[in-house]
């Protein structure tokens, strides 16, 4: 009971593996992605302050690392279907905070709560570092399903994952970090030679003129 037990939940986010139920070439876990996207968001969050934005450092890192922690209760729901609908993206917030909400009141000691409550709310925000949370998980998720196509995964659904990325990260182009991932990062990633290069760069090309009216 207790704290004991939070610190147990650490290592069972490492057996929650992402995208269940597909082959895949690459396994990848929650926790090792709650890593890469504190990795990401710190990089994005540095092309922001370098441009003079001013970050919160503290709750920038507290967002990433904490931002799928409730996937020890639901699991991880695949992409498409996690946002089929915005009624349904709805009521997984909602299990997921109510869960969540439940572990904390159980196993938090009770000095501690309120703290660990706001820790694990929904992080994705209109702040600063909300969006650059928003984008770092996108840009990983787009680098899992790119190591997919990569290797020549048929699975279609890594297209799907890919499109569904980079159109979200386009929804925040006004942002000096995602203008700067898509003119230098996205290019590299495109200029890289394999043997769906050429569909997934017309693919690209084809969401970033969509987007650009």
């Amino acid at each position: 009971m207790g704290v004991h037990q939070y610190f147990k939940s650490l290592s069972d986010l490492e057996q929650i593996i992402r995208c269940p139920g597909k082959f895949k070439y690459q396994e990848h876990s929650v926790a090792s992605h709650s890593f890469k996207v504190t990795k990401i968001a710190q990089f994005l969050g540095t092309v922001e302050e370098k441009s003079g934005q001013k970050v919160d450092w503290r709750i920038l890192y507290e967002k990433a690392l904490n931002h799928d922690y409730a996937e020890l209760f639901t699991g991880d729901i695949k992409t498409p279907v996690k946002y089929a609908s915005k009624e349904l993206k709805q009521l997984f917030n909602e299990v997921e905070e109510e869960m969540t909400r439940k572990f904390v009141e159980k196993e938090i000691p009770s000095e501690f709560q309120a703290i660990y409550l706001e820790r694990f709310k929904e992080g994705k925000d209109e702040t600063l570092e909300g969006r650059i949370l928003s984008v770092a998980d996108k840009i990983d998720l787009l680098y899992e399903a790119f190591g997919e196509i990569q290797k020549g995964n048929p699975e279609p659904l890594f297209i799907e994952i890919y499109e569904e990325a980079l159109r979200t990260i386009l929804l925040f182009q006004d942002m000096n970090c995602v203008k700067y991932f898509l003119e230098h990062i996205l290019t590299d990633m495109l200029n890289e030679r394999f043997t769906e290069h050429d569909e997934l760069t017309g693919i690209a090309m084809r969401i970033i003129e969509e987007h650009n009216g």
